[in-house]
């Protein structure tokens, strides 16, 4: 029960990962909000949960949304003293076929969803004196460039950016910021990642999985559990210290 007493927002909380987290947090005594830009997903999985958690539609494209979600947990909660910027998606393209709307997408979401959605809740933290804790999600693919993926990557190498800075600036506050970075994780978007590389390097569906998977140290790819254990950590006292870092949970995929 490391999170007895808190509450968590979490975007992108309605599957996957996201989910993952939500559930991992009420198991140690949190209460969730979990968002979403699909309030039915939301409420599935709220309702999944049980009384620790609420549904909230968010979409962090859109400021007004997000400043609704963020009032909406707090009249739920009382406050927000745990922050995870989960909500991302992914784009693969060669570079000459790169589309600027896709790009603008991407970087919407990943990138300006992580910084506006931390700016409202860091507000609210800081006007209520409260010694939040954030976490973003950023990835394996923000240490590295890939050359089909450009915009991805070029995406969540400014999330471990954000991160630092942010975590740097908001420390005064007693609010820590700090990123996990996943490696390759075994979900339903792995068939549209699988698809995509199919297509452009010629590979039989699901070989390109199956290849990744074997690639791992560890021997396979990630799922979401396994990186509960660092969200609870991150979020709890034990990490007071912690301070603008980004931890790679990734089978030993990427060391820095």
């Amino acid at each position: 029960m490391r999170l007895a007493g808190k509450s968590a927002l979490i975007t992108g909380a309605a599957r996957g990962i996201g989910s993952a987290f939500a559930k991992a947090y009420a198991a140690e005594g949190a209460k969730v909000a979990i968002a979403d830009i699909s309030i039915d997903r939301a409420r599935s999985a709220a309702a999944y949960i049980g009384k620790a958690a609420i549904a909230v539609q968010m979409d962090v494209t859109d400021q007004a949304s997000i400043d609704a979600a963020v009032a909406t947990t707090v009249d739920a909660f009382g406050q927000i003293d745990i922050l995870i910027n989960n909500a991302a998606i992914f784009s693969a393209a060669p570079i000459d076929e790169i589309m600027r709307a896709d790009y603008a997408r991407v970087f919407d979401v990943n990138v300006a969803g992580t910084l506006f959605t931390l700016q409202a809740v860091a507000k609210h933290m800081i006007d209520r004196g409260i010694k939040g804790r954030v976490i973003n999600m950023a990835s394996q693919a923000g240490r590295r460039g890939e050359s089909l993926v450009a915009v991805y990557c070029a995406s969540k190498a400014a999330v471990i950016s954000l991160t630092q800075s942010a975590g740097l600036n908001l420390i005064q506050h007693g609010i820590n910021v700090n990123a996990i970075a996943p490696g390759v994780v075994d979900g339903e978007h792995w068939d549209g990642v699988d698809a995509f590389f199919a297509k452009y390097e010629g590979k039989s569906p699901g070989q390109k999985k199956r290849e990744v998977g074997e690639a791992v140290p560890y021997g396979r790819m990630g799922t979401p559990d396994d990186l509960t254990g660092m969200a609870v950590f991150l979020a709890s006292d034990d990490a007071s210290y912690v301070v603008a870092q980004t931890y790679n949970v990734d089978g030993g995929n990427w060391m820095s």
